[in-house]
């Protein structure tokens, strides 16, 4: 039978103690997993492990730089998932994502999310640690798997054993389960105690990533606000917490909660830790400056399991795309790893709007519906939904337009009122204010719509950079990714033309100067937009086509009156 874990924790002001006494008795006993003055917490301890009580530590890192030792890597093939395990530490050295590759031009080679090479370290660690723990400072254990090789084929999962006998007799296999279609892996640590004593330990995890750059963004075009990358971690204070490179440089993170989660973030896709939810975590940082690599880890409260009894101790693993309805499934506060910036309450409707027109669900605010069809395409979901947008700002728009067409035609009077008081500004200033009151116009009032749609854009623009979904979207004929640059700058121009025609229909400024700037604003737009993500583009040119017919109509109406 499976035996309940027994908890126990150390209060407070009697950790230290306790530590002190424990590293002396270490030396002597032969269940420990301890060499020197190297420190392995007691399992009844609820303390944060120093550095050198976890592989990987500022103390020793036996993880090889390389390829697997021991025979060679485990591999492991699903419907999503394509990983390599190392049986020394039993840990995820290599992973890939069939579903996404790492270029659109290049089907069949995946994205690489894990590795191990001489040139980058991204690498999922876990094991056992304490008194009869498993790993130590002094080095990983070697697993043994009774295959080289395993594959999910047909079956909905797939269970890959990693074996280890203890020197006191106790067996451990560490379990790697995975599910069809999903990127969530559950590893389990079941420990069989044969032995006659107590076995004692705790179950740690840690991600170990260099400080390079994030090999999933694009280097077509540029970004005016870069994507993060990074760590987060939630507490139960604030759901979603950035922690910077710099910052776990600078201050090494440690906080104790029940639950939660801890991540790795960068472009697209992001790894994380989530253990039971039902048990203490502690939560810390280790930045190894020699490396210039950061550890970012989580220690389960000590675990026993008395002779002759099974016991369980288990967390889960995500690697894979940021797709939020997956990962809010998965622990409260990992969706807001899809990081929309401060207008997240804009970005959000619109996402859940594009994905309706795109797939037909709606998702959001605790509302899920399914028509059953959108039009599967998201460059016309994006015209679709610029129509939206336009409608729900037509009124606003109309008012705007009205102004402008009036200003054209009260032109001929402004240049009269100038030539008449040029040697009188205030004078001038005070009969233009006379003929706007008397013509109800509003100076400011062509402004207004562009500064209202300017949150919009940078929401939607956050969309486009931010959701996995839109990685590598075709559209039409030389567009096959609407989250990079139009490659041959066509709808820039597009655009930029239509800037120019809009501004055909707008009342030419009083001020000289103010007119040589909007006449070249079309031009500084266009270079500008040369290398922003097409479906943005794309976005700003169907709502200026839109606004050209809306305003083309209202001035023409203007004049007749």
């Amino acid at each position: 039978m499976i035996q309940a874990w027994q908890r126990d924790y150390a209060a407070p002001d009697t950790v230290e103690p306790q530590i002190s006494e424990q590293v002396a008795g270490n030396n002597t006993d032969a269940n420990a997993n301890t060499t020197g003055n190297d420190l392995v917490p007691d399992p009844q301890e609820h303390t944060d492990p120093t550095a050198s009580s976890i592989p990987g530590g500022e103390v020793s890192d036996s993880i090889p730089d390389n390829k697997a030792q021991s025979g060679g890597a485990i591999h492991v093939a699903t419907d999503v998932l394509n990983l390599e395990i190392d049986p020394r530490g039993g840990d995820i050295v290599r992973l890939s994502l069939p579903a996404y590759p790492r270029h659109a031009d290049t089907p069949d080679q995946p994205f690489v999310l894990l590795e191990n090479t001489s040139s980058r370290t991204y690498v999922a660690q876990t094991g056992l640690i304490g008194t009869n723990g498993t790993d130590s400072a002094s080095g990983r254990p070697v697993w043994s798997s009774a295959e080289q090789s395993y594959q999910m084929g047909d079956a909905h999962e797939l269970n890959v054993d990693l074996t280890l006998t203890q020197d006191n007799g106790a067996r451990i296999t560490k379990r790697y389960t995975f599910e069809r279609g999903s990127y969530l892996v559950r590893v389990t640590h079941i420990v069989e105690n044969n032995s006659a004593e107590t076995w004692n330990g705790q179950l740690y995890g840690q991600i170990k990533r260099d400080g390079g750059d994030d090999p999933g963004l694009s280097k077509q075009g540029f970004a005016p606000m870069p994507t993060y990358l990074g760590a987060a971690y939630w507490s139960s204070e604030k759901p979603y917490n950035k922690l910077k490179f710099g910052d776990m440089e600078d201050a090494a993170l440690s906080t104790t909660q029940e639950g939660g989660w801890i991540a790795m973030v960068q472009h697209y896709f992001l790894s994380a830790w989530i253990p039971d939810p039902q048990l203490q975590q502690t939560y810390s940082t280790v930045y190894q400056k020699n490396r210039d690599q950061y550890l970012l880890r989580f220690v389960s409260q000590g675990q026993k399991v008395a002779p002759g009894e099974t016991g369980q101790m288990y967390a889960e693993f995500y690697a894979g795309p940021k797709i939020q309805d997956h990962l809010e499934a998965i622990s409260p506060g990992l969706n807001m790893t899809v990081d929309y910036g401060w207008l997240w309450f804009l970005s959000q409707p619109i996402f859940a709007l594009l994905v309706f027109l795109q797939s037909g669900k709606l998702s959001i605010f605790g509302l899920n519906m399914d028509i059953g069809a959108g039009v599967g395409n998201w460059g016309v979901a994006i015209i679709l939904l610029t129509f939206v947008i336009k409608a729900l700002f037509f009124k606003l728009s109309a008012t705007s337009y009205r102004s402008m067409a009036k200003m054209r035609k009260v032109a001929p009077e402004m240049q009269r009122i100038r030539e008449e008081h040029k040697s009188d500004k205030q004078k001038q200033q005070m009969e233009t204010m006379k003929l706007f009151q008397r013509e109800k116009i509003n100076p400011l009032g062509g402004c207004l719509p562009i500064l209202v749609q300017m949150p919009v854009f940078i929401a939607l623009y956050y969309v486009l950079l931010e959701s996995v979904e839109l990685r590598q979207a075709p559209f039409f004929l030389w567009i096959q990714d609407l989250s990079v640059m139009d490659p041959y700058f066509v709808l820039p121009i597009l655009m930029g033309a239509s800037m120019f025609l809009q501004t055909r229909l707008n009342p030419t400024p009083a001020d000289p100067t103010q007119a040589q700037v909007m006449k070249w604003m079309p031009v500084i737009f266009s270079v500008f937009m040369l290398w922003f993500p097409a479906g943005l583009v794309l976005y700003w040119l169907t709502n200026n086509l839109l606004s050209i017919g809306q305003q083309y109509i209202i001035t023409r109406r203007i004049e007749r009156e």
